[in-house]
């Protein structure tokens, strides 16, 4: 190269002064995170990490068995340089059950750039009051603290045996050992399942963290109420897996039916409870049980309602064949309806095959109570005929709609400077200013939203977690 083409490449370079090279964002330095449980109490979740700016927002992403994802909780915002990241999960706020496990991850955004996920931690919420011994099965690991080894092989037993016999039913496979904790007093069950005075149970099943919690003192091992119990609260959890799925769930009088039909079947006490609703006119329809049943403290309405429950699903086997039961329970697993579900399974929908039943109890259809729709009212006139459709130019006038016929008074043309518009051109400009308000008060309410949710802590409904 010349000199004088040396220099000029110099001076130019000189006077686009210093190359500006782009810096990536500083990103967090996570360390490594801890959590801990305190029975009673709390989860706490705590990271570690190392911040070049003070960021824009930090959340902690808790993930909780069965959810469809994590939810997302924001703490204050740390300053920069080493931090440590805290959160307490409370129990008094929460509600967990023993042996719920938990997954955190932290969510740091900066000011300026994406945000940036820290690693995961995993506790166990666990009930550590007590001294427990495990025994592992096929299907089932049992905890125990009171109690002989012979009482837990039979306790154990008594468990395969249920979920056993449900997964054959239902064709379902159990992939991971169900936890079954055996509590030999009430208080701590009572406590663990975080039902106070209102304890009267002696077995619930956690389909979430697949777990069965049991009140089986020392001494009830050989019991008929163990050897019900038991089984009973298994099957709700094979019942879960058959039917799985993140938009319907089969109604409760359906899940409880089947399990007190594979434990009990329509006991003697339950025949009374039918007989006697039937000649009272008392009996509820299976609606009544979709979604709970009446409190045991009820205790009439309570055994009606199992009564109902094993009932309709013994006339349905009578009637329609086991396959048939296992078929509607198996497509639930699609998200079905109830009415898909039961016109797939038997080629009736719920309200066809409730009153097949009914009438298998020689029954008259029961009253309704609750919400009923509301009552027709008059249309305004005109709205039942066609709509009409755009004229072309020539037609006849005919082809529009009458303006007499229809009870409304035929609007003339109106003027404004110089041109002519049909009256029904004000339509669309109101439908337009409407359309147009709608639209601000829409945002204005998901502002104010937004607002109120950060405010109270809750998660952001536009995280990805959020709307999992």
């Amino acid at each position: 190269m010349s000199g004088r083409r040396c220099g000029v490449l110099v001076a130019v370079l000189m006077l686009m002064g210093p190359l500006v090279v782009p810096v990536k964002a500083a990103v967090p330095d996570f360390g490594t995170p801890t959590a801990a449980s305190v029975y009673g109490t709390s989860v706490s979740f705590t990271q570690p990490v190392t911040l070049a700016a003070a960021p824009r927002r930090v959340e902690v992403l808790l993930d909780f068995p069965g959810a469809l994802g994590p939810i997302a909780l924001e703490v204050p915002t740390p300053g920069s340089g080493s931090q440590r990241l805290h959160y307490d999960f409370l129990q008094a706020e929460a509600q967990m059950y023993p042996n719920t496990k938990i997954t955190a991850r932290w969510r740091v955004t900066p000011l300026n750039g994406p945000a940036e996920l820290g690693p995961p931690v995993t506790v166990i919420y666990a009930d550590t009051t007590k001294q427990w011994k495990t025994l592992g099965g096929t299907l089932i690991r049992l905890h125990w603290y009171s109690g002989s080894a012979a009482f837990a092989q039979r306790a154990l037993a008594l468990g395969e045996q249920g979920v056993r016999k449900a997964a054959d039913l239902l064709g379902a496979t159990e992939t991971e050992p169900i936890d079954l904790f055996v509590y030999g007093d009430t208080q701590s069950f009572c406590g663990a399942l975080l039902m106070g005075s209102t304890c009267n149970v002696a077995g619930r099943a956690i389909v979430q963290n697949r777990t069965m919690f049991g009140l089986i003192e020392s001494n009830q091992a050989d019991s008929a109420e163990v050897a019900r119990v038991i089984p009973h609260e298994l099957t709700h959890l094979v019942f879960n897996t058959a039917t799985q799925n993140p938009y319907h769930s089969p109604p409760d009088w359906l899940n409880e039916g089947l399990a007190v039909y594979l434990t009990e079947g329509v006991a003697s006490s339950y025949r009374a409870a039918l007989t006697d609703a039937v000649a009272t006119g008392t009996l509820q329809p299976l609606e009544a049980y979709r979604i709970t049943f009446p409190p045991q403290a009820l205790y009439d309405r309570f055994i009606l309602a199992y009564a109902e429950s094993v009932s309709a699903v013994d006339f349905m086997v009578r009637r329609y064949g086991q396959a048939a039961l296992v078929k509607l329970i198996r497509s639930y697993a699609a998200g079905r309806t109830d009415d898909e579900a039961f016109s797939a399974a038997i080629g009736v929908g719920v309200p066809g095959f409730e009153s097949a039943w009914l009438a298998g109890l020689g029954a008259t259809a029961p009253t309704r109570y609750g919400p009923q729709p509301a009552p027709t009212g008059p249309q305004p006139p005109g709205w039942g005929g066609a709509v009409a459709s755009s004229a072309p130019s020539g037609t006849a006038a005919s082809s529009a709609p009458d303006a007499a016929a229809s009870g409304l008074a035929a609007s003339p043309p109106t003027s404004s400077g110089g041109a002519t518009t049909g009256g029904e051109s004000g339509g669309p400009i109101l439908l337009a200013i409407a359309a147009a308000g709608l639209g601000v008060g829409g945002l204005l309410g998901y502002v104010r939203r937004r607002r109120t949710l950060r405010a109270a802590g809750a998660p952001d409904p536009d995280s990805p977690e959020a709307a999992a």
